[in-house]
């Protein structure tokens, strides 16, 4: 990291800060205010960076000194909000003759919003073991983000490569690349990627984005099942459900883009049940919109559950208009109506200019703003008629709740296969099944892009059964907002297994769905230990459903400690640890023989001297390492040119033309690329061409 660039990666992390005391609400009735600045803030500093990289790459100005005149300038503009609100509460205070606020109380709201420290004093011992387990974990995935290199597989072929390649080119026009991912999947993540990389010249830093990710998931499904009527047991377990899922420990040391679209989907859900209590103010608005844009931005499919939760709130806006009437004149009412309409619009405008740069781009290429046919085929369903469906729901559930009992995946799967042939269903269908993969596949191991959920996965689908079938149980002050957030939970799940087609590594794509689900989780169990409690003593069934409780959560609490010690490809301890293993090996951990391949391949070109350098390479090959080592001694890239393009308007490279080539994968590929007279070495992964005089 550059000396230089340190002071501005704080940044981000300071407008964070003083936009959480400006954007503090006003309102005394609102449920967790602090959590909700917080959330506002994190909505403000994404959309500015987004927008930032939108504008800057339009001027082709996507440099480390334009970022930081943008981040200096956004900063300036936060500390006069903060301070402006800060003048205009202490006047309020000195007006109606209250008690100044403290800073540090407004700074740190534990789960019941009486502050970290008011919480230690009074949370019971269970509160605090769960407190300091979910802290725990979190402390070490910090230390394993900056410990590890990025490794993720993903990463490697289009997550990376995209952000090298807006550095190369200063703007983000598309480019010639036989990795149609790289310009076609949302780049909502990578964005903010961009902005650490500019500003410390490396990749050193790009796990914390998933990590910060985690952390805004936590405070916001804590706000959520606070607005639901649960206390602070309540929002401690949803807390701990979720930060001991292996998926999302795993996610938070990563360079995957997941985690980041759980947490705009989660911010979305927490914001649109303020919508059921309250009239939604211009500042909601435009959170709102934000939320939806970055969702659409970083994964078009966390718009599954972000559709269903703005209907939940444009009806609960509307009911709102509708109990503001007098008694006597209980009609439509027309002007409630025009303003949810005009207020959705607002959204969608908010949304638009997020997301919408992007979209353009993409429907200029390909005509269609969801990509090339390849892309629009490979993932979404091709089949909607209900049994394909139900088969495919039931893959995606399998799947989602694999254990390591094999003999139960084994049964769980031939009833399956079962069901599908009973319904006509060809449980291996093209149409409803991703490429050329095979159901059904272990994903119990933590894996980041496989690890199942079956803890974390069935406490949400009892809580969601609980919740639409005896709301009052769980939550008796707020069963109806309850009923309609498990409502719109389970619309979510149903659109996703309708829409997106099986694929073995599918948990991690249905992460925003688990996350927005986790609280129907945690009330349900806080009133299983109320419920519990109640039972007569002297019965043995009060011991065995304490005991049956306890032993859910130490499961849930051991699964994740073991994801945080031995998950792959990131782990605290054994074989790969980030803490003994080379950083150059940890980056290919998933696939060590190739380490020594690339390095061998990049010596030899950089020992000519080569600055036009060929790619060649298929969809799924490993394209970062090059730009790592093609660097020259300033840290800049040499020109890599693709030698086959996806892109019918974006020309592969001539390979007479260049100085080198790279190839990965297939030896028979990049022979039919390499010029006469050059010479070609190539090994079991990777090989390079010389022109014949080198």
């Amino acid at each position: 990291m550059s000396a230089a660039g340190f002071p501005l990666v704080l940044a981000p992390v300071a407008a964070l800060a003083l936009l959480t005391v400006a954007l503090r609400p006003r309102a005394v009735d609102v449920t967790a205010p602090r959590r909700l600045a917080v959330i506002r803030a994190a909505l403000a500093v994404g959309a500015f960076a987004v927008l930032t990289v939108e504008v800057l790459g339009a001027l082709r100005l996507l440099t480390a000194p334009a970022f930081a005149v943008a981040w200096l300038l956004f900063l300036a503009v936060a500390a006069l909000a903060a301070g402006w609100r800060r003048r205009r509460e202490a006047a309020r205070q000195r007006r109606d003759g209250t008690a100044p606020s403290s800073s540090a109380d407004a700074a740190a709201e534990g789960p019941t919003g009486r502050g970290w420290r008011g919480f230690w004093r009074t949370a019971s011992r269970g509160e605090r073991l769960l407190a300091g387990t979910v802290g725990g974990l979190l402390l070490a995935e910090l230390l394993i983000a900056l410990l590890a290199a990025p490794n993720n597989f993903d990463s490697q072929t289009y997550h990376l490569p995209k952000v090298e390649r807006w550095v190369a080119q200063g703007d983000l026009v598309f480019w010639a690349t036989a990795i149609h991912r790289q310009v076609t999947i949302p780049p909502g993540a990578e964005y903010l990627l961009l902005h650490l990389r500019l500003f410390t010249g490396g990749d050193a830093l790009y796990n914390l984005v998933q990590w910060a990710a985690g952390v805004g998931c936590l405070l916001a499904v804590s706000r959520v099942t606070a607005q639901l009527g649960g206390g602070r047991r309540a929002q401690l377990l949803t807390v701990f459900v979720l930060a001991t899922t292996p998926m999302v420990t795993l996610q938070a040391t990563s360079t995957q883009t997941d985690l980041v679209c759980a947490a705009w989907v989660t911010c979305t859900a927490t914001l649109a049940l303020d919508g059921l209590r309250r009239r939604a103010g211009v500042g909601d608005l435009l959170a709102l919109g934000a939320a939806t844009g970055l969702t659409a931005l970083t994964k078009t499919s966390g718009l599954l559950a972000v559709g269903p939760l703005l209907v939940l709130w444009g009806l609960g806006q509307l009911r709102l208009a509708y109990a503001d009437r007098p008694a006597a004149r209980r009609r439509i009412p027309l002007a409630g109506v025009a303003r949810t309409v005009g207020a959705s619009v607002l959204i969608l405008l908010v949304a638009v200019t997020v997301v919408g740069p992007f979209l353009g781009r993409v429907y200029a290429e390909f005509g269609h703003p969801l990509g090339p046919d390849r892309l629009r085929e490979s993932v979404p369903m091709e089949r909607h008629d209900p049994p394909s469906v139900l088969v495919n729901a039931l893959r995606i559930g399998h799947t989602a709740l694999d254990t390591p009992l094999a003999p139960l995946r084994q049964v769980g799967a031939e009833a399956i296969v079962g069901v599908a042939r009973l319904v006509g269903v060809d449980p291996q269908d093209r149409a409803i099944t991703f490429g050329q993969e095979t159901f059904p596949v272990p994903s119990w191991y933590p894996d980041e892009d496989r690890a199942a959920f079956p803890l974390a996965g069935a406490l949400a689908l009892i809580g969601a059964v609980a919740a639409l079938r005896r709301p009052a149980r769980i939550s008796p002050d707020s069963a109806a907002v309850l009923r309609g957030y498990a409502l719109v939970v389970v619309t979510a799940v149903l659109l996703h297994t309708a829409m997106i087609k099986w694929q073995p590594w599918g948990n991690r794509l249905v992460l925003y769905a688990l996350a927005v689900s986790v609280p129907l989780a945690g009330l349900w169990l806080d009133a299983f230990f109320r419920r519990s409690r109640r039972l007569p003593t002297p019965s043995g069934r009060r011991s065995v459903a304490a005991a049956l409780g306890v032993t859910v959560l130490a499961t849930c609490a051991l699964a994740g400690v073991l994801s945080v010690s031995y998950g792959f490809p990131r782990r605290l301890v054994g074989t790969g640890s980030v803490v003994t293993t080379a950083e150059w090996e940890t980056r290919f951990l998933r696939r060590p023989q190739w380490a020594e391949e690339y390095r061998w391949a990049a010596d030899a070109v950089r020992a000519v001297d080569a600055r036009r350098i060929g790619l060649s390479q298929r969809n799924d090959d490993w394209e970062y390492p090059w730009w790592l080592l093609l660097r020259d001694a300033d840290g800049r890239a040499t020109e890599l040119l693709a030698l086959q393009s996806v892109l019918d308007d974006r020309p592969a490279a001539d390979p007479a033309s260049l100085d080198a080539i790279v190839c990965v994968g297939s030896r028979p590929l990049c022979a039919d690329l390499v010029p006469p007279g050059w010479r070609l070495e190539f090994r079991s992964q990777v090989g390079y061409a010389l022109p014949g005089e080198r």
